[in-house]
């Protein structure tokens, strides 16, 4: 990395507004001169809220490298839409989908067993179905469900498709995070803390701020041989589920927010780039590694125990899911021939 790039990518990390936004993304793309993404036919990949914004961003930017692409998504007609404007986007037809709440874990059983029983090996395994949740919100086992569909249910399906990355061609787990977990410390309690007054927007944060230590434990975990683990955030991205959550700050940041091509061309590197496989645990923005900690008072005073304990409390929470038969509807478009 020349001296002008480190420069400039330095002074737009201080600036916050000017890394998050469309102008962060444009100027490293330039300075850095990214190269373009690595076509991997034969590959295989799964993404999970892939219906709109990032997900369906992402999806069509692996279908577009040669990937199999097996999307998961809650709505049978969303999902379907999605897959069609995938195959329409990218001229590849080797698109397929399964129904799953990533917040239902017996659903998320049921898919993974579906994935396993269609492929014999995957290479990448995108996790990026979340929203931030105005209300609380509990679901089984007694968590609240941005816990449920941002944790639980991302660690259960990686748990499960474990092998079958193993078998892949270094099996990459990337997970999509936010900026807002800049501003929380992790603490395994709040993660379940269910008194007083809620907050969506903090609570989406602090299990933010658990990605990345759940990751960081992934690494810890896989061989990296066989497995590496990714965590990035997007920056500040125009997307239907920012619209709707955070309607102030889309209608104030507008002219900044970047694409959904922009928010996933990250994801999409991790997913194919050689130097992606060289590392694991990581956290990402704009093709470059980054600090976990923005400010001194969110670091952990443990973290290697913290990553354990975060570990043990997810294994001990999907224990009881159930495999079970894939949602009603599921695979109707499967490996459809070109």
């Amino acid at each position: 990395m020349s001296y002008s790039a480190r420069l400039a990518d330095t002074a737009l990390e201080a600036s916050v507004v000017g890394s998050f936004s469309r102008v962060g993304y444009e100027i490293r793309r330039h300075v850095d001169h990214w190269e373009p993404f690595t076509p991997r036919p034969g590959a295989t990949a799964v993404v999970t809220g892939a219906t709109s914004g990032i997900g369906l961003a992402t999806a069509t930017g692996l279908a577009r490298l040669g990937f199999t692409v097996l999307i998961v998504g809650r709505d049978d007609g969303r999902t379907r839409r999605a897959r069609e404007m995938i195959v329409a986007a990218s001229a590849h037809r080797d698109v397929d989908y399964v129904l799953a709440d990533m917040a239902d874990l017996a659903s998320v059983h049921a898919a993974a067993a579906w994935v396993t029983s269609r492929v014999d090996h995957l290479d990448v395994l995108v996790h990026n179905a979340g929203a931030i949740t105005p209300t609380r919100t509990l679901v089984s086992p007694g968590v609240d469900v941005t816990v449920a569909s941002q944790l639980l249910g991302p660690f259960l399906l990686t748990r499960e498709l474990s092998d079958t990355l193993a078998r892949g061609d270094t099996g990459r787990v990337v997970t999509v995070s936010s900026g807002g977990l800049y501003t929380q410390r992790f603490t395994l309690g709040a993660l379940e803390d269910q008194s007083g007054p809620y907050d969506g927007a903090t609570q989406y944060a602090r299990v933010k701020r658990a990605q990345v230590v759940l990751t960081r434990e992934w690494a810890r975990r896989f061989d990296p041989a066989q497995v590496v683990a990714h965590v990035m955030h997007p920056g500040w991205v125009d997307t239907p589920g920012l619209r709707a959550s955070l309607p102030g700050f889309a209608r104030v940041m507008g002219p900044w927010l970047r694409t959904p091509d922009q928010g996933a061309d990250t994801v999409v590197w991790l997913a194919s780039a050689a130097p992606a496989r060289a590392v694991s645990g990581a956290l990402w923005l704009d093709r470059r590694r980054r600090h976990e900690h923005a400010v001194p008072w969110t670091r952990s005073i443990d973290p290697l125990a913290d990553q354990a304990a975060l570990w043990e409390w997810c294994a001990a929470r999907v224990a009881p899911a159930r495999r079970g038969p894939p949602s009603p509807g599921s695979g109707v478009a499967r490996f459809v021939s070109p």
